[in-house]
């Protein structure tokens, strides 16, 4: 019985190869753009977050100083009584707490309170 040299072999084949790193390169360029969106929503959604923490913290320390709409309120009033400690914005924005009966803001421009 006389056996083919190349028919003992066995592997894949470059062409083979080549075509499941197209495939692959493919997948990836479909999902790549989904998961920087999504990753950007959860950094928008965090930072929603962190505004209604502050905006919470913000309205317990106006009710619990008498204070009324339009007073400035800062970092030091909210720090450690009413937040434990400042939040950070996740897409490095910084957060401005505003006057009593306004909304904080963030300096990244999606970033808001709806």
């Amino acid at each position: 019985m006389k056996l083919d040299r190349f028919a003992s072999r066995k592997g894949f084949t470059l062409i083979e190869i080549m075509i499941v790193i197209l495939v692959l390169v493919a997948l990836i360029g479909i999902a790549w753009p989904n998961w920087m969106k999504a990753r950007e929503l959860a950094r928008t959604r965090a930072c929603v977050s962190n505004l209604r923490e502050i905006e919470t913290a913000k309205e317990h320390w106006a009710m619990e100083q008498k204070k009324s709409v339009g007073e400035e309120v800062a970092l030091s009033d909210l720090v450690p009584a009413f937040i434990k400690s400042w939040p950070a914005c996740p897409s490095g924005g910084t957060y401005d707490p505003q006057p009593v009966g306004t909304d904080p803001t963030c300096t990244e421009p999606d970033h808001k309170l709806p």
